[in-house]
C-alpha cells in the first residue's frame, strides 16, 4: 500500500487531469432544461449532504447505493461520448472497471478501477451540467463550491459526514463508489466533479484546457504540503484558483488586444491627410 504522500499526490494529479479530459459536446435534447439554477447545484449538494447526513442517519447508505447505480453508466457515457477521443466501442470498458473494482475491493488495482469509474462519471455529469447552465454562472458556482468547502472544513462540519460516507459499505462486498480512495488517501466525489466542471467549460479550447490542467496540478500539489500540519483540506480550492488564474490571463489578453487595436486606429487617424 503506497504511503499517504504518494496516495494524495495521485489523487491530486487525477483531479488535475480531469480539467483536460472533457470534450466539447452539444446536447440539444437538454436545451429546454437550460436554467441558471443548475449552476448552484454543486455548492448546494455539498451543503445538503453535510446537513442532511446530520439529520438523516441513512443518507450515507443511500448515497452508497446511488453511486453503485449511477457511476458505472455515467463512466460508460464518458468513455463512449463525453471525454476527448471518446468512442462508443470504449463504453463497455466501464463494465470491466466495475468488475475489477468489485473483485479487488480494498486492493490497489480495485481502488484504481474505482477511481477511474468515479473520475469518468464526473466527466459525463460535468458536460451535461455545462450544457444546461449559463457559463458565467457555472464559473460562479465553482467559486461558490470552493468557498463552501473552505467554510465546512474550517468549521469542522465536514469531518463527521465524510467519515459516515467513507465507511458506508454496500452488500455483497460491492465496491464503494461513493468515495474517491487511493492507497492511504481519500478525496470527495465533489472534488473530482468540480475539476471536470472546469474542464467542460474549457473543452472547446484544448490548449487552454491543458494549461488549466497544469496549473491545477501545481496548485493541488502545493496545497497537499499543508497535510504536514492538518488532517483535512478543501480540495476544491486548487480548481477555483486555477479558474481565477485563467480568467485573469484572459482579461489581460483582452486588454492588450483592445489597447493594440486602439493604438493602430490612432496611428491610422494620424496618418490621414489634413
Amino acid at each position: 500500500m503506497p504511503s499517504f504522500a504518494v496516495s494524495i499526490c495521485v489523487l491530486s494529479l487525477v483531479q488535475a487531469g480531469l480539467v483536460a479530459l472533457p470534450a466539447a459536446r452539444e446536447v440539444p435534447a437538454l436545451a429546454r432544461l437550460r436554467s441558471g439554477w443548475w449552476a448552484a447545484l454543486p455548492a448546494a449538494s455539498v451543503v445538503g449532504f453535510v446537513f442532511g447526513a446530520r439529520a438523516l442517519s441513512g443518507l450515507a447508505n443511500g448515497l452508497t447505493y446511488l453511486a453503485l447505480i449511477a457511476v458505472p453508466p455515467l463512466a460508460a457515457g464518458a468513455l463512449g461520448w463525453a471525454m476527448r477521443r471518446g468512442r462508443p466501442w470504449l463504453a463497455p470498458a466501464a463494465a470491466l472497471l466495475f468488475a475489477l473494482a468489485w473483485a479487488d475491493r480494498g486492493g490497489l488495482a480495485g481502488e484504481s478501477a474505482g477511481l477511474a469509474l468515479d473520475a469518468l462519471s464526473c466527466v459525463t455529469l460535468a458536460v451535461a451540467l455545462v450544457a444546461v447552465s449559463p457559463r458565467v454562472l457555472v464559473k460562479l458556482g465553482i467559486f461558490a463550491m470552493a468557498a463552501v468547502d473552505v467554510w465546512l472544513v474550517v468549521s469542522d462540519l465536514l469531518a463527521a459526514p465524510n467519515q459516515a460516507l467513507n465507511t458506508a459499505a454496500p452488500a455483497a462486498h460491492l465496491p464503494q463508489l461513493q468515495r474517491v480512495a487511493f492507497g492511504s488517501a481519500v478525496m470527495g466525489y465533489g472534488d473530482l466533479f468540480v475539476a471536470a466542471l472546469l474542464g467542460a467549460l474549457l473543452a472547446a479550447q484544448a490548449r487552454r484546457a491543458w494549461r488549466g490542467a497544469a496549473i491545477a496540478a501545481l496548485a493541488a500539489l502545493a496545497l497537499d504540503l499543508l497535510f504536514f500540519a492538518v488532517n483535512e483540506l478543501p480540495a476544491t480550492v486548487p480548481i477555483a484558483v486555477t479558474l481565477a488564474i485563467l480568467e485573469a490571463g484572459e482579461l489581460r489578453t483582452a486588454r492588450r488586444t483592445a489597447a493594440g487595436a486602439l493604438g493602430h486606429r490612432v496611428e491610422g487617424d494620424a496618418r490621414e491627410p489634413a
